[in-house]
C-alpha cells in the first residue's frame, strides 16, 4: 500500500539499497535536488527508474524549480530562469509581468515534463514584510499580497498548461519570518487580522490549486506552541479559513525548525493533518526513521492525492519552444544571463 511520504535519493541513479527500500516503503512519490541532476537523458532515466521500482508509471516526481537561487535544473542543459522578483522589474506594468511569468512557467513545465518531472514546488506565495529574513527575498513575486497572488496564479497556470502540477508554498505564509527555517524555528507574533490581510491573502486567492506545502513556523495567534506543519489548529485554518481543499505536503522534515526524531517529526505532521511528509536528502538511515512514523495514504488524504494527479493535463497546451524561449528571454532583458548562475541552497524548499 502507498505510504504518506515523498523521498529523495542520493545520486544520479538509484542504488540497489534504495531500490529495495522504496519497493518496501512504497512512497507516494519522489523529489529531486541538484545532486540528482546531470544531463536530460540521465534525469529521464532516473525518473523512469523511480517509477519502475514502484510499478507505477504515474508516481509523481517533484522538484523545486523556481528560478533564481532555487533552480535544480540549470545550465548547460537548461536555461537559467530569473528569480520571481525580476518579472516586475523588467516589465512596464503588472499585467505585462503576468504574461511573462506565465510564459516562463510554461517553458519550465516543458523542461520538467521532458525528463519525467510532474510536480513543481512553485509558486512561492509568501509576501515578505520589511526586515524579514531573506530566505524568501527575491523568491517573492512582489511586496504586496495582491501582486503576489496575481503573478503566482500566472505561474501556476503556466505549469498546469504544460502538464505539470504546481505546489503553492509555504502555507499559511513565510513572509513574516525573521529566521531561516532550515536553521531555526521562527515565531510570528502578528494578530489574526494582520495575518489575514497580508500573509493569508495570496493563499486564499489560490485555494483552488491541487497541492500546497506547509511552513515550519509558529504563529502565536494560531498555535503558540507548535509550528504550522505540526499544528492541528494551523492545518484547520488552512483548510477552513484559507479554503484549501488540495493535497497538503509538509515542508522538509530535516529542517532544524522541527525538533525530535525524524520518526516523531513525521508522525506529528501527519497527526496534525498534513497528508504527506517530505524527506529530501536521500540519507538511507534517516528515510528508515521517517518510514517508522508514516502510515498508509488513505481516506481523505488518498482522495486528495488522486484528485491532484487527475489535474495533470495529458496533452499540454501547444508551444513553439524556440520562439517562446526567445520571446521570454528578450522580455526579461539584459538583467539575466541564460547561460550562467549557480543553484544555491540545496535544501531550500
Amino acid at each position: 500500500m502507498t505510504s504518506a511520504a515523498i523521498y529523495g535519493c542520493a545520486g544520479h541513479r538509484l542504488t540497489e539499497a534504495e531500490k529495495a527500500f522504496f519497493a518496501e516503503a512504497r512512497p507516494w512519490g519522489f523529489i529531486l535536488f541538484r545532486r540528482n541532476i546531470d544531463t536530460p537523458d540521465q534525469v529521464r532515466a532516473l525518473t523512469d527508474e523511480m517509477r519502475a521500482v514502484l510499478g507505477d508509471p504515474d508516481a509523481p516526481v517533484l522538484i523545486d524549480q523556481e528560478g533564481g537561487r532555487v533552480q535544480r535544473m540549470g545550465p548547460p542543459h537548461w536555461p537559467k530562469y530569473p528569480p520571481a522578483d525580476a518579472y516586475l522589474k523588467t516589465a512596464n506594468d503588472v499585467n505585462a509581468a503576468r504574461e511573462t511569468v506565465r510564459l516562463g512557467a510554461r517553458l519550465m513545465a516543458r523542461d520538467l515534463r521532458e525528463v519525467g518531472v510532474t510536480v513543481d514546488c512553485l509558486p512561492v506565495l509568501d509576501t515578505p514584510v520589511p526586515g524579514a529574513h531573506d530566505i524568501i527575498g527575491d523568491r517573492a513575486y512582489g511586496r504586496d499580497p495582491q501582486t503576489v497572488a496575481l503573478l503566482g496564479r500566472a505561474a501556476a497556470e503556466g505549469l498546469l498548461a504544460g502538464g505539470v502540477l504546481p505546489c503553492i508554498k509555504h502555507m499559511p505564509g513565510h513572509g513574516r519570518a525573521f529566521a531561516d527555517t532550515h536553521k531555526a524555528l521562527p515565531t510570528v507574533h502578528a494578530d489574526l487580522d494582520t495575518l489575514d490581510a497580508w500573509d493569508f491573502a495570496p493563499f486564499k486567492a489560490l485555494s483552488d490549486m491541487p497541492i500546497g506545502m506547509t511552513a515550519h513556523i509558529v504563529f502565536t495567534a494560531i498555535d503558540p506552541k507548535r509550528p504550522a506543519t505540526q499544528s492541528k489548529a494551523a492545518i484547520r485554518l488552512i483548510r477552513e479559513h484559507l479554503g484549501f481543499k488540495g493535497l497538503l505536503l509538509s515542508d522538509d522534515l530535516v529542517m532544524n525548525a522541527l525538533s525530535g526524531s525524524l520518526t516523531q517529526r513525521a508522525h506529528k505532521a501527519l497527526k496534525a493533518g498534513c497528508d504527506i511528509v517530505i524527506h529530501w536528502n536521500g540519507d538511507m538511515d534517516e528515510m528508515r526513521q521517517v518510514a517508522q512514523g508514516v502510515g498508509p495514504l488513505k481516506g481523505g488524504a488518498r482522495r486528495r492525492a488522486e484528485a491532484a494527479l487527475a489535474r495533470i493535463v495529458r496533452t499540454p497546451e501547444p508551444l513553439d519552444p524556440v520562439a517562446a524561449h526567445d520571446r521570454f528571454f528578450r522580455t526579461v532583458g539584459g538583467r539575466l544571463d541564460a547561460a550562467k548562475g549557480p543553484d544555491v541552497g540545496e535544501a531550500q524548499t
